[in-house]
């Protein structure tokens, strides 16, 4: 093999291992913020801004927290990757068939601009549909599946309740109608909310 033949084959390598770099990267930032999405839409049907009570680091593991997070960001993802694959494949292979079904308009300067745009407004829309659904389903779950949960304090005071969730430095608990705000590393006994 020639010296010139082992520079294209490591520059051909080292190119693709760039690329899947830069694309886990930023499927994994677009998971964080589908992740953030998805949590402050089931805190939310408590009356629970999350963002009051989470720091960063809540948020870059919430895609690793909760499973059905995870399988839908990467699903997400890999879905918006294959309706822009096919549409570039479709325009390649079979251009009179994509022609007719956009009237001709792809040959316009605006038209790639304007697809992108709509495939973020497609995107975003059902990222909100989605996790609108999520917080529901998961307010539901809290409601009806969960056990009541006490939570012990320092002074021997004990709190019973439907545990929420929780972050680094707070849980939340369902009590009666009422939701707490439980400090974890704290002297604060608790947080009414609402």
């Amino acid at each position: 093999m020639k010296q010139t033949d082992e520079g294209i084959i490591k520059n051909f390598y080292e190119v693709r291992i760039e690329e899947l770099q830069t694309l886990i990267t930023i499927s994994y930032i677009i998971s964080v913020a589908i992740g953030m999405l998805f949590s402050f839409q089931k805190y939310n049907r408590f009356g629970i801004n999350i963002f009051d009570y989470a720091d960063v680091f809540d948020f870059l593991i919430t895609p690793f927290s909760d499973f059905k997070v995870l399988l839908f960001s990467f699903g997400s993802i890999l879905m918006g990757l294959l309706i822009i694959k096919f549409d570039i494949y479709w325009l390649k292979k079979h251009p009179e068939s994509y022609s007719k079904i956009n009237m001709g308009m792809y040959k316009k300067e605006w038209f790639n601009p304007v697809r992108y745009t709509f495939y973020t407004v497609m995107l975003l829309s059902y990222l909100f549909v989605a996790s609108n659904g999520y917080g529901n389903s998961a307010k539901k779950q809290i409601e009806t599946n969960s056990e009541m949960i006490g939570v012990k304090f320092n002074d021997g005071d004990t709190k019973r309740g439907i545990l929420i969730g929780k972050t680094s430095e707070y849980l939340f608990l369902k009590t009666e109608g009422e939701i707490t705000a439980i400090p974890i590393r704290s002297m604060v006994k608790e947080i009414e909310i609402k």
